[in-house]
């Protein structure tokens, strides 16, 4: 298999990954990555020292690919699929940039401190990053409530990277800072993200781990 991507089933920005993989219907193999196992994690960390997921390995072209957001584009460059997740419009490609990056930095990060403070130990708790974050997710949650008004997905009427990129950010943002009924517009949103078929079997794929995630 040329295409080898190196994730976790409940990562987020794993999700990402999966969704435009199964977008663009480009046979792959998932090679899942366990740092409770030292071998796993070792080699891990031989091919990509940062050890941060996803990783996408390329054997074809001796290729390896960080980061979720250069992962996709290097699929749009050279493994090209079933799907356009990048517009050819430079405006239209750069919104789409745009819009992936906010679902990266001002939804998901600020989500995944909330997270991170709940599994943290009782005398390590972060209370003002916890605040500013949850201040930030706020702020972020409400622009997408606006941006979403009337619209079907993150950049338009076509789902691109920037809805790869929200679907895992929105799903789990709602499991710290419940959508609805404050934000009808961004809970709609959510429902056609998990009703499309790539993300719906993305979250499929993560149910028997979801356990894992804090709720608390």
């Amino acid at each position: 298999m040329a295409l080898i991507l190196h994730a976790h089933p409940l990562s987020s920005f794993c999700h990402k990954a999966l969704v435009a993989l199964y977008e663009l219907n480009l046979p792959f193999e998932l090679r899942m990555v366990d740092f409770g196992d030292q071998a796993s994690a070792e080699a891990f960390r031989a091919l990509w020292p940062m050890a941060r997921m996803p990783v996408l390995e390329d054997t074809g072209r001796g290729a390896v690919v960080p980061e979720s957001s250069i992962l996709i584009e290097y699929l749009h460059i050279h493994h090209p699929g079933a799907a356009s997740l990048i517009p050819q419009d430079p405006d239209l490609a750069l919104e789409v940039r745009a819009r992936d990056r906010f679902f990266d930095l001002s939804v998901q990060v600020p989500m995944q401190k909330i997270v991170n403070d709940r599994i943290r130990p009782a005398n390590a708790k972060d209370p003002h990053g916890l605040a500013e974050a949850r201040a930030r997710l706020t702020t972020a949650l409400d622009i997408v409530e606006r941006d979403m008004d009337g619209r079907a997905w993150a950049a338009g009427e076509v789902f691109s990277m920037a809805d790869c990129a929200a679907a895992p950010a929105m799903f789990y943002a709602d499991k710290v800072m419940p959508l609805a009924p404050e934000r009808p517009n961004a809970a709609a949103y959510l429902e056609r993200l998990k009703a499309r078929p790539s993300y719906a079997r993305t979250l499929k794929e993560a149910e028997p781990y979801m356990h894992f995630f804090p709720t608390a």
